[in-house]
């Protein structure tokens, strides 16, 4: 099985690699397989036109990196551009004002966020360790598993309390 034969069956090899690389893309939909398909059409062409296979593989791979490194990033950039500008998660969480539900000892308590969620918390490292009586508002400053890490706000006066529904009446 000499060069030639290679030469010859080429094509195959080329068609079969730019079937896998589609397959690949489909899945993962981040333009990197697709430049490589794209790459291996190059190489399909060369040797379309009589290239040896070893201009054809280097046809190939100076086209995918071409691709990749010149055309996939602006690709990317334009597919992210109108991504939801919303923050979720853990994101969202962060900065968000709340109230102290349980007095703070030892640096943990609980809190109840703006959001209405409630989540058992404790101070940031740096922050001193002030007590902090329900009422107190705070702000998060990060998540660390399933504690939010706090501070107090800078009007951490207790909220007052609401009036009753018997009070309004």
């Amino acid at each position: 099985m000499g060069p030639d034969v290679i030469t010859t069956w080429a094509w195959v090899v080329w068609l079969a690699l730019i079937l896998i690389f589609i397959i690949i893309e489909v899945n993962t939909l981040e333009f990197t397989f697709l430049m490589l398909a794209l790459g291996s059409v190059g190489g399909l062409v060369a040797g379309l036109f009589g290239a040896p296979w070893w201009m054809q593989l280097i046809t190939a791979a100076v086209l995918a990196q071409l691709l990749i490194f010149v055309v996939r990033p602006p690709l990317l950039q334009r597919l992210r551009r109108g991504g939801d500008p919303a923050l979720s998660n853990i994101d969202a969480l962060i900065g968000l004002a709340g109230t102290v539900t349980m007095p703070f000892a030892d640096r943990a308590g609980q809190v109840k966020l703006v959001n209405g969620d409630v989540w058992t918390a404790r101070l940031a490292h740096g922050v001193d360790d002030i007590p902090l009586a329900p009422g107190a508002r705070i702000v998060v400053t990060s998540i660390d598993g399933a504690t939010a890490v706090v501070t107090p706000a800078s009007d951490s006066a207790p909220d007052p309390a609401p009036a009753s529904e018997e009070d309004a009446a």
